[in-house]
């Protein structure tokens, strides 16, 4: 199958076709564009109590030394980073390509806010392995001198190990890029999308990553915290409705 416009509709047609037969689980594909809203309800006092409580949640990073961001270059795989990144308790962000100039400066000001505490700041990034994918994490930490943060960038996918490892299947480099030739003499005249390796990849690599920077025993310490601050919610819940 070739890389165009037209074998992607096939390709769409075929998901349409395996999902209405049952061949494939609907919940394995994500619409995040076209979210339902509506007023959240409740059964009872107890209920919203208990509710919370599962969702209490302290800073179990706020006794590390160093404050921890992961970002990926496509919105499609947010899903990803949000399971793995809200069990790690680290932000997590979708650049949708090159990052905005009023984002990057706000993300600096987050970075400068922690380093001005003195805590060391680290950027884990992760994107294509192509002409403009391999450019951006260069264009993120250029960026963040430029507004005077000292966090520290850290690609860690898409590289070429993981491609010979994991072999994923390749794309041509764009030539309409303005960063192809140079792309080009140093890869070669193929590209690989973050996106085709699977997804328990990206979340080993992330908590790998995550994980170089994280004291597990001070971080245990909040997360016992934690538990007994949920505890005592829920004991509220068990007895309000009384």
């Amino acid at each position: 199958i070739e890389n165009s416009e037209s074998e992607y509709k096939k390709f769409g047609s075929v998901i349409n076709d395996g999902r209405l037969a049952g061949l494939i689980d609907w919940d394995a594909i994500t619409d995040r564009t076209r979210p339902s809203r509506g007023n959240t309800h409740w059964a009872s006092p107890s209920h919203i109590i208990k509710s919370a409580a599962s969702q209490f949640r302290i800073d179990t990073r706020a006794t590390q030394s160093d404050y921890v961001e992961v970002w990926v270059e496509k919105d499609a795989l947010v899903g990803v980073l949000e399971k793995v990144c809200t069990e790690l308790d680290v932000p997590y962000f979708s650049c949708r390509g090159y990052v905005s100039q009023s984002s990057m400066w706000e993300a600096a000001q987050r970075f400068i806010k922690q380093e001005e505490i003195g805590r060391r700041t680290r950027l884990i990034h992760l994107g294509d392995h192509d002409p403009s994918g391999i450019d951006m994490t260069r264009d993120i930490q250029d960026r963040l001198i430029l507004f005077q943060s000292d966090c520290k960038v850290e690609r860690i996918a898409l590289t070429m190990a993981q491609i010979e490892a994991y072999n994923p299947p390749p794309n041509p480099a764009k030539l309409t890029d303005s960063r192809c030739q140079s792309y080009i003499a140093s890869y070669g005249e193929k590209s690989w999308e973050l996106d085709a390796l699977d997804p328990k990849i990206i979340s080993g690599l992330i908590e790998d990553s995550v994980g170089e920077y994280t004291d597990s025993r001070k971080r245990k310490i909040l997360l016992k915290r934690q538990d007994a601050d949920r505890k005592k919610l829920n004991y509220v819940a068990e007895h309000c409705d009384e």
